[in-house]
């Protein structure tokens, strides 16, 4: 079992999905067999493994959060990891970066990797709801956690829709074609003080929803940036 006593666990429900932090071994488990469908058989960015789990360096000091359904099935994972651990933007993602570009490694930022959605859902709407709740839950883990920059690297499609959204989802990279599966993938980093502060203008509904659980002062308002 994972331990991870600096990192604040989540969980809430949101409309008969449940988003929580996975701490049992079979949780984890379960959600390295999801990753295995996504990352290894799907999308080829890894290799395939005989176990069918797919599980790096990075996941022994990682946070998973996944997201279970009305059936208590596993649908969706993403994985946090702290700036005191190694990003994968440093190493198997430095492609990405322009020469001199420099990660912030502050207690305030975080990396994100791994996120992904069952292949298995057919349904167009229901992966649609199911990908809108999973960013929720990336949103309040950043909350709960105080992480106010968030890295990654995403498809550059992926990353239009990211933006289309209201994430302020800023590259800090060209568009690389990535080995193994030479996805075209571009670098970038939200700041959520700024999503904070141009979401309830942009999108007003949107910004109320993914903030529903907040306490009266986000951690952001109690930080002096």
């Amino acid at each position: 079992m994972q331990v991870l006593e600096e990192v604040r666990a989540i969980e809430f429900s949101e409309g008969g999905l449940l988003v929580k932090t996975l701490t049992r071994d079979e949780e984890l488990r379960e959600s390295y067999r999801l990753r295995h469908k996504v990352f290894a058989e799907r999308l080829k960015w890894v290799a395939e493994s005989s176990d069918r789990v797919e599980v790096d360096s990075y996941d022994p000091y990682a946070s998973t959060v996944g997201l279970f359904d009305e059936d208590q099935c596993l649908r969706g994972v993403f994985r946090m990891v702290s700036s005191t651990h190694p990003f994968m933007l440093e190493h198997e993602f430095r492609p990405c970066l322009l020469p001199g570009c420099e990660i912030r490694k502050e207690s305030d930022t975080v990396e994100i990797t791994r996120l992904a959605l069952d292949p298995g859902l057919a349904d167009k709407g229901l992966s649609i709801r199911y990908m809108q709740v999973l960013y929720k839950g990336v949103y309040q883990w950043c909350r709960q956690n105080e992480a106010r920059f968030l890295y990654m690297v995403v498809e550059k499609r992926f990353l239009r829709v990211l933006r289309g959204m209201g994430f302020t989802c800023d590259p800090i990279s060209p568009a690389e074609a990535l080995p193994p599966a030479e996805a075209l993938s571009i670098a970038a980093v939200l700041d959520w003080k700024q999503f904070e502060e141009t979401c309830p203008q942009k999108q007003p509904e949107f910004f109320r929803w993914i903030n529903s659980m907040a306490t009266e002062h986000t951690a952001f308002e109690k930080s002096s940036f």
